[in-house]
């Protein structure tokens, strides 16, 4: 019998990871400007509005990694 797409995606967790809001917190306390922000296996993307706020967050990347209590690896990336 065929799935139907409730059955499929109801013990699926859609909650933000903890990283993720952790991270944009960051920015947005610090910075004033919203970042998106892609969590993977082993890396965390963080998509930019602009290469100044890209340039200033990579000199950031220490403290955002303590905020988001991760060792994965920062990718900092210009939409």
């Amino acid at each position: 019998m065929a799935n139907s797409l409730f059955d499929i995606l109801k013990d699926k967790n859609f909650d933000e990871p903890a990283e993720s809001v952790a991270i944009k917190k960051y920015v947005h306390d610090n910075f004033k400007e919203q970042v998106a922000v892609t969590v993977r296996e082993r890396d965390i993307i963080v998509e930019c509005p602009s290469a100044a706020l890209a340039g200033t967050l990579r000199m950031h990347q220490i403290q955002m990694k303590k905020a988001a209590s991760t060792e994965k690896r920062l990718v900092l990336r210009i939409r």
